[in-house]
């Protein structure tokens, strides 16, 4: 009901003060763990757009922002804003992080003033320095290697959208990038298989496959690698795509735009899964090159429900990063008696 308090996600875990730079930095029932506070805050917050007691009052957020952003930028933001926060953005223009001043300076400045960082940036190598040289928690908001807060927030979407992701199939078309490889880490961490069907030449990194399939095996997921999309589509439950030409790659984009035209996720493709399989897209979109606007727009797309859950699961996150037993709630201040959705905190490692 309108202003009552949501359960907790007892007992404390071991995510709080954790750096997230990678998918696998989660296992797989800290990832649950997340999904689980994410989902009561979700649930609370969808009654009156309001936490009845923010878990995270008094805490502040620095936002290195290296790219341009909307949806990151915004959920994070409002994110911390809802939860009784403050973020502040910062780029590298009014920085210089490795350049104005080293990563190390920047980060020992940060960690004195705010009680967590989130980055955007190009190269991978950024974060991780930032990680090693922060004392406060850092999280990885888009690297060129990797997106695990898209990756937690689709997976998200999918549980959402089929009770349970174990056993599900998700057909990624398109380019084997930095949001592949965090889905595919995610995803098969909770048991699906999740299928590329990529261009020859624009496949993902071997070392994050491998390690997706370590994971994978552990719980029934898969990861399959291959080039075409037809074959990838044919009994999935869903499929995905991404920009041919992300960011950084704006001088490749006529090139790849010739590379990847027969990947176009479009009806006759989407007929190919059948009338159950849901599309999305991590977005932004070029509508008319990697996906029609009637597919974007149509019934199966899970587009913009997985955009809303890039705020709901970034909050989960925030929550189970720096949240405190007690401060204002219990534990990770969502505060309440127990949620039996709550993982039992003793899963596998990934």
């Amino acid at each position: 009901m309108p202003g009552s308090t949501p359960p907790s996600v007892a007992p404390p875990g071991a995510i709080r003060g954790r750096d997230l730079i990678g998918a696998a930095d989660l296992t797989p029932a800290e990832v649950r763990r997340v999904f689980a506070t994410s989902a009561i805050l979700k649930d609370e917050f969808s009654v009156n757009r309001r936490h009845a007691r923010p878990a995270l009052v008094r805490r502040t957020l620095a936002m290195l922002f290296e790219h341009p952003s909307l949806r990151t930028r915004v959920t994070f933001e409002a994110g911390m804003v809802q939860l009784g926060g403050h973020a502040i953005q910062l780029t590298s223009g009014n920085v210089g992080w490795g350049v104005r001043e080293s990563i190390s300076d920047v980060a020992r400045n940060l960690e004195g003033f705010v009680d967590a960082i989130v980055i955007r940036t190009g190269p991978h190598a950024i974060a991780v320095e930032f990680a090693e040289r922060a004392s406060i928690p850092v999280v990885n908001a888009l690297t060129l290697h990797e997106h695990p807060c898209q990756a937690l927030a689709d997976v998200f979407t999918l549980r959402e959208a089929f009770g349970d992701v174990a056993g599900r199939v998700v057909a990624f078309i398109g380019d084997g990038n930095n949001v592949f490889h965090s889905l595919a880490l995610v995803a098969a961490s909770q048991g699906a298989t999740v299928r590329l069907a990529h261009p020859p030449g624009y496949g993902p990194d071997p070392e994050v496959v491998a390690q997706a399939r370590r994971i994978g095996s552990l719980v029934g997921g898969r990861v399959e690698i291959g080039n075409d999309p037809r074959a990838a589509v044919e009994g999935a439950d869903v499929i995905y795509t991404d920009a041919w030409a992300s960011m950084g790659q704006e001088d490749e984009a006529e090139i790849r735009r010739a590379a990847f035209s027969g990947y176009q996720v479009n009806a006759g493709l989407v007929a190919i899964a059948g009338p159950g399989a849901r599309v999305m897209h991590c977005l932004p979109a070029h509508r008319g090159q990697e996906i029609t606007s009637e597919v974007m727009d149509g019934p199966q797309s899970l587009v913009f429900a997985q955009s809303e859950n890039r705020l709901h699961v970034q909050k989960g996150l925030l929550v189970e990063i720096l949240g405190e037993p007690g401060e204002p709630g219990e534990p990770g201040g969502v505060g309440g008696a127990a949620d039996p959705r709550a993982p039992a905190g003793n899963g596998l490692s990934a």
